[in-house]
């Protein structure tokens, strides 16, 4: 036996996976969706007014009020009638009174709606209203984005 090589036997295969990989990427990509899914959701599609002035701050508690283009009321990003609007804005102005509207209507919307619903607003108690608009730079980039 001399010169002779002894082989060994070697390890079997493996027939299991190995599943670590697999979680990881998935729990990578369940982070990234919880992330990304509030922004994506953004319901009330609007055509703002435009304004050089366009800016928001978030010091301060706010509730968002939307008036699209057919004059629905949305209250933070739901429709409410205006009955329901009146308390939901009246139960907000009794916890928080310094809370900030921001309304956005669309430069479309009817302009009675848009001071119907501000005027719940104030008969509510919130007298501190913002207005959101588009900048006009943010406009011009979108529509040469768009094909």
């Amino acid at each position: 036996m001399f010169g002779r090589l002894e082989r060994s036997q070697g390890s079997e295969p493996m027939s299991a996976i190995n599943v670590t990989p697999l979680v990881d990427v998935m729990l990578v990509l369940v982070v990234i969706f919880i992330l990304t899914a509030p922004l994506l959701a953004s319901s009330v599609k609007l055509e703002l007014p435009k304004s050089d002035a366009a800016s928001t701050t978030d010091a301060m508690p706010s509730v968002s009020l939307v008036v699209d283009r057919a004059g629905q009321a949305y209250l933070d990003n739901r429709p409410v009638p205006l009955t329901e609007l009146s308390q939901s804005l009246t139960r907000t102005a009794a916890l928080q009174p310094d809370t900030e509207v921001q309304l956005r209507a669309d430069e479309n919307a009817p302009y009675g709606k848009v001071i119907e619903v501000l005027g719940v607003a104030q008969k509510a108690g919130l007298t501190r209203i913002g207005f959101v608009t588009d900048a006009p730079a943010v406009l011009a980039a979108a529509k040469a984005a768009s094909p």
